[in-house]
């Protein structure tokens, strides 16, 4: 069983580009943001079904007890824009009727995976001021991390009835903007080593 690597940037998979073509496992660069990767991802699953999806990116955190550098499993995921303001009150694509939101990954038998659980929104617009840190944290308080694909991933894989899994590694925060703080390449090394060592215990 093998799966189909799903990831919105080529420097976010770089340093196991190797490792996928020796074991000849096929993966999709689908660029940044919902919009591109659920037509890129819906694209590709309709040419090749693969056995499952596994999603791997970067991401913050709205929680400080998770570490940058962490890496998570993504089992719930909301698009947290989509919607209507009535006033001050937001109204959930549920509450107006047209749909689902929230969705959640789906492991295949016989994979395991033995990392922290974490709940997650997807966004167009990642936080970076105080104020909507704090309404969109009011409106999701189970949530701790923030992407803007993973949501959209989850929605091609369960309409397309395939498994799938997301995985995350922690680059920043979820807090004012401040790039000094970021750790993009601690994430990204922490992230390519867990999926370096997945793939190779997978294969064995």
């Amino acid at each position: 069983m093998k799966p189909l690597v799903v990831v919105a940037t080529e420097g976010e998979i770089a340093p196991s580009l190797d490792l996928l073509t020796r074991l000849q496992i096929p993966y999709l660069i689908t660029g940044v943001g919902m919009t591109a990767t659920a037509y890129q991802l819906g694209k590709k699953v309709t040419q090749s079904r693969p056995d499952y999806i596994l999603n791997i990116g970067i991401a913050g955190s709205f929680s400080k007890d998770i570490a940058l550098g962490s890496v998570v499993n993504i089992v719930k995921d909301h698009f947290s824009e989509i919607g209507a303001e009535d006033t001050e009150q937001f109204l959930s694509f549920e509450e107006l009727g047209f749909g689902n939101s929230t969705f959640y990954s789906s492991i295949p038998p016989g994979v395991c995976i033995s990392l922290p659980q974490e709940t997650a929104i997807t966004v167009n617009m990642v936080h970076g001021h105080e104020p909507s840190i704090h309404s969109i944290k009011k409106r999701f308080p189970d949530v701790t991390i923030e992407s803007m694909e993973g949501a959209a991933v989850l929605l091609v894989a369960t309409e397309e009835n395939i498994p799938c899994i997301q995985i995350r590694s922690i680059s920043n925060y979820v807090e004012k903007r401040n790039r000094d703080s970021w750790e993009i390449p601690l994430a990204i090394k922490h992230l390519n080593k867990w999926l370096q060592d997945f793939l190779t215990e997978s294969n064995q």
